[in-house]
């Protein structure tokens, strides 16, 4: 059995507002805000590196967790812009965190990463201790490349969320997780070296608004668990018509899933777990309460995780 301890977010300083983006793409604010549900996202300051942000997340959640990273015996870093091929984020965090030895696994997969992560965690733990699972992205240089696609520039921002999974049969406890890939689309998703993002938007919006609600039903039927029963859906945040919709799809009410999308706009990997680490924050569960994690991204990898607290 598997926990979760802690949650922690690091979101830049700088709000890039529609106003300010729209100008660029030739879009007003409202419209940016109708096809996406953005308002206004965050970027990173160009000297502010994807490591840089996943450093300051896990710092946080482990001063929420009451931990030193001595007590880490596992880091897990998923990063889909990070700025070089190797070596990759997870050993840089680590060590700048104080860390001598621990194992470092970088995840290197794009809006679904902090979900696998969770679910590498939970199995894991029981020989490794306490695991830092941790995702950071930098989109906004991602994004912003020439020239200018307006359907990927609006979309994106920067963050970086961390949670801590520890062994035992505590409170939020891990029940199960299912995870599913499948390439036949990958390259209607993807990002090659030095290139625009690539992005066949009708293909992902598809594919995602069929796939999360099957891994998620997949996941609560196996635990004999009804959708309505579950206490808040905590996603990927890619697009608020997309939550709807998985919303819809689950027949349940779309504000039992938690959105910062309009604010944060899509932070890839690390989106699900600043949405967490807010939640469990302004809200947190209660005894006995039900939380479901879902995620899909490039390549197609996608899946959902069940917590009970």
């Amino acid at each position: 059995m598997s926990v979760l301890k802690a949650f922690g977010a690091y979101l830049p300083a700088r709000i890039v507002t529609n106003q300010e983006l729209g100008s660029r793409v030739n879009r007003t604010p409202d419209w940016i805000l109708d096809v996406s549900g953005i308002e206004e996202r965050r970027y990173a300051a160009e000297n502010e590196s994807v490591a840089d942000m996943a450093v300051a997340a896990a710092t946080q959640c482990l001063e929420r967790a009451g931990m030193t990273v001595s007590d880490i015996g596992m880091f897990i870093v998923s990063s889909g812009s990070s700025e070089r091929r190797f070596p990759g984020p997870a050993s840089i965090v680590a060590n700048r965190l104080g860390a001598t030895s621990a194992p470092a696994l970088d995840v290197p997969m794009a809006s679904a990463g902090g979900l696998f992560g969770m679910a590498l965690a939970a199995q894991l733990a029981a020989a490794y201790g306490n695991i830092l699972v941790v995702a950071a992205e930098k989109m906004s240089t991602v994004a912003t490349r020439e020239p200018l696609e307006q359907g990927v520039a609006i979309l994106f921002g920067d963050g970086a969320g961390a949670c801590l999974v520890s062994p035992g049969d505590s409170p939020a406890r891990i029940v199960d997780s299912v995870l599913h890939s499948d390439g036949t689309f990958a390259e209607d998703l993807r990002l090659e070296f030095d290139a625009p993002l690539a992005m066949n938007g009708r293909s992902v919006i598809m594919q995602a608004s069929r796939k999360i609600p099957a891994a998620v039903a997949e996941l609560l039927e196996r635990n004999r668990t009804p959708a309505s029963t579950v206490k808040i859906f905590l996603m990927h945040q890619a697009n608020q018509n997309l939550i709807d919709r998985v919303a819809k799809a689950l027949d349940v009410q779309a504000g039992m899933f938690y959105s910062n999308i309009r604010s944060y706009g899509n932070t890839s990997s690390a989106s699900m777990l600043i949405a967490a680490s807010e939640w469990w924050q302004a809200h947190g569960p209660s005894p006995g309460d039900l939380i479901c994690f879902t995620a899909f991204g490039a390549g197609f990898h996608w899946g959902a995780l069940l917590v009970e607290a």
